[in-house]
C-alpha cells in the first residue's frame, strides 16, 4: 500500500480537507495524524482493540501484535 503525507497548516480545516480527499478515486481511506501528539496515536490504538475485542475480530488483534512485534 502507498501513502500520501500532507502537511497543513495550523488554522486549515483538518475534516474538510479529509473529507475532500476521501472524494478522489482511488482513496481507500483517510487518517489525521498529530506528530506532536503520540499520546493520540496510543488512544487510538487502545481504541482499535478494544473494538476488536467486543467483535471477538481475534485473529486481526493478534497480527496487529505480531506486525508491532516485528517492526521493532
Amino acid at each position: 500500500m502507498k501513502y500520501l503525507k500532507i502537511n497543513i497548516e495550523e488554522n486549515a480545516d483538518i475534516e474538510a480537507l479529509k473529507n475532500a480527499v476521501l472524494q478522489l478515486k482511488g482513496v481507500a481511506s483517510a487518517e489525521i495524524v498529530d506528530d506532536e501528539n503520540p499520546e493520540s496515536e496510543l488512544k487510538k490504538a487502545f481504541a482499535k482493540t478494544k473494538e476488536q475485542l467486543k467483535k471477538g475480530d481475534y485473529e486481526t488483534l493478534v497480527n496487529d501484535i505480531f506486525d508491532i512485534i516485528i517492526k521493532k
